[in-house]
């Protein structure tokens, strides 16, 4: 079925006239229902000024044609010739209880619900989401959409992750503009608290994370949910979001969620195994990616050096090199030596016991 904005419009304007048995609607009255639709939903003065090129007689036709077609609603419509006006015609439902907006949904409709309805399915039994298998219940019950197929989808997920109890009242309070006073217990700290301007939450590497404007210094904090100890509803008016105006935007220079404030972004040249280099290809590690040296396995990406790339980086073990840039290559190398420390001790102690 046609999905062009401006054309449904205007079968939902026809359908009204077609519907309104207490008037007739000739040719001349359906294109200035059209004209009158189109005006209040974009504003367009074409569609209000009479002599300004509308909406043709042609094109009303056109939409009449598709709406009784298959391909279309099937409308029942009739066409009076006569009533008021003598020897003009005017178009008619011959149901008076038909209208477009209570079609069945089609045999495509129907699988793409059943395909909705498995992902859903999916959420069912995490904590706070007992909302989601409600939905399911009732668009299984509506729909008829028992014996489903099995599932061919296996997201991945960790339902006894900490702090999924915060979910659902940071998204209600995301929706109602709510701001939080949230007690936070960072790693190796002590606790704060800060009445944070909810304005996204987002999942990275099994964890969820709040992302809000912090009362205290005015910038987006990151909050893993993990780590909150309360949350509570603040007193202080909330702030619109005019910092992550677009999400994917937002997070283009980074891998995972922290953006620092005190970096900017840098070409990182990483060298891989000739074993690693085609997984890393098939799979970038950022949409910036590139190939710098094919033949030596080395490739580019132009990010905000961050935790997550440290430990992406840490991840690949002996199979990658930090090329570029120098102090980074270095960081990097200082953690390295760390590590090794750390197990190059433990094994002496061990000498020394036995």
């Amino acid at each position: 079925m046609a999905t062009n904005k401006h054309a449904i419009i205007r079968y939902q304007a026809l359908d009204k006239c077609f519907s309104n048995f207490g008037r007739q609607f000739f040719i001349d009255d359906l294109i200035e229902a059209c004209n009158d639709a189109l005006y209040q939903y974009t504003g367009d003065e074409k569609y209000s000024d009479p002599i300004a090129p509308g909406i043709s007689r042609r094109q009303i036709f056109d939409d009449i044609a598709f709406m009784k077609s298959d391909a279309g609603y099937q409308i029942p419509l009739e066409t009076y010739k006569g009533g008021d006006s003598g020897k003009k015609a005017y178009y008619r439902y011959a149901d008076r209880d038909f209208t477009i907006n209570n079609q069945p949904i089609t045999d495509e409709e129907m699988k793409q619900l059943r395909e909705m309805t498995s992902l859903l399915n999916r959420f069912k039994g995490l904590p706070q989401c007992e909302w989601m298998e409600e939905l399911v219940t009732n668009l299984e019950d509506k729909f008829k959409i028992k014996g489903t197929s099995k599932s061919v989808i296996s997201m991945e997920s960790n339902a006894y992750v900490e702090g999924l109890k915060y979910l659902s009242p940071l998204f209600n309070a995301i929706i109602n503009r709510q701001v939080l006073h949230i007690i936070y217990s960072p790693f190796n700290k002590s606790d704060c608290e800060w009445d944070i301007h909810p304005y996204f939450i987002k999942q990275y590497n099994n964890r969820w994370f709040l992302l809000g404007l912090n009362e205290k210094d005015h910038r987006i904090s990151t909050i893993g949910l993990d780590r909150i100890k309360s949350v509570e509803n603040s007193s202080i008016p909330y702030i619109d979001d005019y910092i992550i105006v677009d999400v994917d935007e937002y997070f283009a220079d980074v891998i995972g969620v922290t953006i620092p404030y005190d970096k900017e972004v840098v070409r990182v040249k990483l060298q891989f195994s000739s074993n690693r280099y085609p997984y890393i290809i098939s799979k970038p590690l950022h949409e910036s990616m590139r190939k710098v040296d094919n033949e030596n396995c080395i490739v580019a990406i132009d990010v905000i050096p961050n935790r997550e790339l440290e430990s992406l980086i840490l991840s690949f073990g002996d199979d990658i090199e930090v090329l570029e840039p120098q102090w980074f290559r270095e960081q990097i190398a200082d953690k390295i030596k760390s590590n090794y420390q750390k197990y190059f001790t433990v094994q002496k102690d061990c000498t020394d016991v036995l």
